[in-house]
């Protein structure tokens, strides 16, 4: 199937068959493609959480507005972005990069400095902004993957990030959550959406040409 008729088959799924669980080979794609996505400037300003524990998942269900999607679901992702940008964090990942490609570290040098001046000068809560635009894109990127493995998914922001990031013990790790992903798959019997016609603005609205 192409890319359009994969999204075609995608929804957002509202109940999880608890009984069927994701092949750990189809998680790892759809994690490689959130790793994949294109960030700015190269940075990879968000990490994945994976949960798999129930116990943990069940915890989750009153932080995310009582969805129990987030309880039967196979894999729960959580998509956490840096708080804010450090001098160390821009210089870690282009001594990566440089040591990756054979390239003497300190080559990109104007570059970094020139992203120091932008990011570090601004608040935390400025910088997050920006971070979290980051983990949309591989967001999208997972949701993308997972249809054209036939994996069910749920785009999720209707959750405490503040309560979230406390049980998870992000704040040690410089994170803080920006959206969830359940994978799994449809309980087709149940799930009340499952066999509603798909809608979207007609091309015509949405599309804003300039010729």
């Amino acid at each position: 199937m192409t890319l359009l008729e994969n999204l075609q088959w995608r929804y957002a799924t509202k109940q999880y068959d608890p009984t069927r669980k994701v092949a750990q080979e189809d998680v790892d794609k759809i994690l490689e493609a959130a790793r994949l996505a294109p960030t700015s400037s190269g940075l990879q300003q968000f990490r994945v959480l994976v949960i798999t524990n129930q116990e943990l998942k069940n915890k989750i269900v009153p932080i995310s507005w009582d969805q129990q999607i987030v309880a039967d679901c196979s894999h729960l992702l959580v998509f956490a972005a840096w708080n804010r940008y450090t001098e160390e964090r821009i210089d870690s990942i282009y001594d990566f990069t440089t040591d990756q490609r054979g390239l003497p570290r300190g080559r990109f040098g104007s570059y970094t400095d020139r992203l120091k001046a932008l990011y570090l000068t601004q608040s935390a809560d400025q910088n997050f902004v920006h971070t979290a635009r980051q983990a949309y894109i591989g967001f999208a990127m997972a949701i993308a993957q997972a249809a054209e493995l036939k994996v069910d998914c749920t785009p999720m922001e209707g959750f405490s990030p503040d309560e979230l990031d406390e049980l998870l013990d992000l704040k040690p790790k410089g994170l803080k959550s920006v959206l969830m992903l359940p994978l799994g798959y449809r309980d087709a019997t149940n799930d009340w959406l499952v066999n509603m016609k798909k809608v979207r603005n007609p091309k015509e609205e949405f599309v804003i040409e300039y010729k």
